[in-house]
């Protein structure tokens, strides 16, 4: 009988599920005898905690953004009493209002727990200081760089995007030994190539000028038909695609915008085929989320971010800068006269294009499922 691996994520906003789907995809490919279960660990808990904690996230990333950047960056700094006292108090409430996952976690002899998220990591380690559970666990983190809150000792690996992010945990004192660096986890569509032309004519494009696509997210939220608008002030004729997610009243605004002459348009609701359509895109304008971003790299596109959330999206856009994978408009009054500089300069494109590919992980989801199953092998073979 193979091993039973529980693999953890929590649905604030969409990055740690898909992470964990594309973790699962991966133990399942490469340990095919393996009982593999996939839980968010939010729906393992009471309304009001699951509002609080989701649905008050992204109330904060639409309505008060920089609030979300305050706690954010506020939470990466260590006590200044050295007691922990904040700590103690967020993990008591999460294991109060977490109980039925508590159960859930004590029903079943799991081997191996593989975390997207840090609450059920949190919850984890904590358990097993107590001595109350015993279960092998590892996290892969989500984004460009770490923060304090992925610290949750005793952990048997970490997973990071980059080097960076692994000094951080470093920094933080997990031994340099038990963290490799990974890249984000995502989908194992993004380790294929895909020919762009057939791509774009699956989806009604022609490749025969500049393809732009636009996300929205999965949620469709932000300011997306004022972005839309930006770019068909674009100079430069393009194709545009924009996926606006599950919002369909967004999708239906989207189409009813009048499109100048020389640009041809493409709206799309919810979405399986992004990888399709990222293969066949010069540039994404997306917030520069961790799995957007990394599944924009797999695919060799340009990124143009817009409007990132104040913490770990400002982090992933400092990321992006610094490597020459992206350019960044900072207000929508200038991303027409951006994108039009960039469009106009093709050697540039064409370095970004470049830089974006040789940044690229799209085999990461790959890479921590083998590094993780290494931890069920016997202790005489492998030793962590």
């Amino acid at each position: 009988m193979g091993p039973r691996i529980l693999i953890l994520s929590a649905s604030v906003g969409a990055g740690h599920v898909r992470a964990a789907e594309a973790v699962e995809l991966a133990v399942k490919e490469l340990a095919p005898d393996a009982t593999v279960q996939n839980v968010d660990v939010l729906t393992l808990t009471n309304a009001l905690f699951r509002r609080v904690y989701a649905k008050a996230y992204l109330d904060l990333v639409t309505k008060s953004p920089h609030v979300l950047g305050y706690f954010y960056d506020l939470m990466d700094q260590p006590s200044r009493s050295g007691n922990n006292r904040g700590d103690r108090l967020r993990l008591a409430v999460e294991k109060l209002n977490l109980r039925p996952f508590l159960h859930f976690l004590a029903s079943e002899p799991w081997d191996l727990v593989i975390n997207t998220h840090f609450l059920p990591a949190e919850i984890i380690a904590s358990l097993r200081k107590q001595g109350r559970l015993a279960v092998r666990q590892v996290t892969a983190t989500t984004d460009f760089d770490t923060h304090r809150l992925w610290v949750n000792q005793p952990c048997d690996h970490y997973f990071t995007a980059t080097e960076e992010g692994a000094r951080y945990l470093c920094r933080w004192g997990v031994p340099a030994q038990d963290i490799t660096t990974t890249g984000i986890p995502i989908h194992p569509l993004f380790r294929s190539p895909k020919d762009r032309a057939a791509c774009l004519a699956k989806h009604g494009l022609t490749g025969d000028r500049h393809v732009i696509l636009q996300m929205a997210g999965g949620f469709g939220v932000g300011p997306i038909e004022r972005l839309y608008r930006a770019l068909l002030d674009v100079d430069v004729p393009m194709e545009v695609m924009v996926v606006a997610g599950r919002n369909e009243e967004l999708k239906t605004q989207l189409e009813a915008v009048a499109v100048p002459p020389r640009h041809r348009t493409r709206i799309f609701g919810f979405t399986k085929d992004i990888d399709e359509l990222m293969a066949g895109a010069d540039l994404v304008v997306s917030k520069p989320g961790g799995l957007t971003t990394s599944e924009t790299l797999a695919r060799g596109a340009a990124m143009v971010i817009v409007n990132p959330t104040p913490g770990q999206e400002y982090r992933n856009s400092d990321f992006l800068l610094e490597n020459g994978a992206a350019i960044k408009a900072n207000n929508i009054a200038t991303l027409a006269y951006k994108v039009t500089s960039l469009l106009r300069d093709p050697g540039r494109l064409d370095q970004l294009k470049a830089n974006a590919r040789q940044l690229a992980r799209p085999n990461a989801a790959i890479d921590v499922a083998r590094r993780a199953l290494e931890l069920l092998r016997p202790a005489e073979s492998h030793q962590v």
